[in-house]
C-alpha cells in the first residue's frame, strides 16, 4: 500500500508533528517527535513522498526571502520570508527553520522523495482564500474537506497542517501540484480537495 508523509516542523522543543496517510486513510498522526523519531517512521514506512512544512534551504547570501516565497505571495498567499544563513543562525525567532533543515539533511537518503510544502498554500488552493476568517476556523474545516477517513474530531494547528502536507505528498504523486522557485510544491487544485 503506497502512503504520504506530512511533516509540520517545529522548534526544538515543540517537536515535529506528522501525519501519514493512504490514498482514503490517515494511518498515523503523531506530534512531539525528535528528528530521530520522524526518520525512524520514514525508514519504517517508506512513503512514496515525505512532504516538510519548512524551508529546504535559506535565501542566497545576502537576501531576506527566496524566489519560491515572492512566486508564492504574488501567485497564492501570503507567506513568511526566510532570510540568508546567516540571519537565520542569529536569531532565535528562526529556530524552528534550523529543525527543519537538520530534518531535510538527515532524509537526505532516505527512502523517500522529500519535498517542500506550504499547507497555508495548499488549504487555500482546497478551500479558498481564508479572507477575514481566524486561521484556526478556516483551517479545523479544511480537513474533511480531503476525503479522508480517520482524522480525529479534535486536532491542532500543527496536525491539520501536518494532514494538509501528507495530502499535497499524495496529490504530489499524481502530478496535480505546481512547484514555484524550484522550492515549494503547492496544489494546482483551486478548489475542493484531490479525489481519495
Amino acid at each position: 500500500m503506497d502512503t504520504w508523509l506530512g511533516v509540520d516542523v517545529g522548534g526544538a522543543r515543540q517537536g515535529f508533528d506528522v501525519a501519514l496517510v493512504s490514498d482514503g486513510e490517515v494511518l498515523r498522526l503523531d506530534g512531539q517527535l525528535t528528528c530521530a523519531e520522524v526518520v525512524t517512521i520514514v525508514n519504517d514506512a517508506k512513503p512514496v513522498v515525505t512532504a516538510i512544512d519548512s524551508p529546504c534551504r535559506c535565501a542566497d547570501d545576502g537576501h531576506t526571502s527566496r524566489q519560491s516565497e515572492r512566486e508564492v505571495a504574488k501567485d497564492v498567499c501570503g507567506i513568511r520570508w526566510t532570510p540568508d544563513e546567516s540571519r537565520v543562525h542569529a536569531s532565535s525567532y528562526y529556530a524552528w527553520i534550523v529543525e527543519g533543515l537538520h530534518l531535510y539533511a538527515a532524509l537526505h537518503d532516505a527512502p523517500t522523495e522529500v519535498i517542500e510544502v506550504f499547507p497555508t498554500a495548499s488549504w487555500t488552493r482546497w478551500c479558498g482564500k481564508r479572507g477575514g476568517t481566524q486561521r484556526s476556523t478556516w483551517t479545523r474545516a479544511g480537513p474533511h474537506t480531503l476525503g479522508l477517513r480517520g482524522i480525529p474530531k479534535r486536532t491542532n494547528q500543527d496536525q491539520r497542517d501536518a494532514i494538509a502536507a501528507a495530502a499535497t505528498a499524495r496529490q504530489h504523486s499524481a502530478g496535480a501540484t505546481k512547484r514555484f522557485g524550484g522550492d515549494i510544491v503547492v496544489p494546482v487544485a483551486t478548489a475542493n480537495a484531490p479525489t481519495y
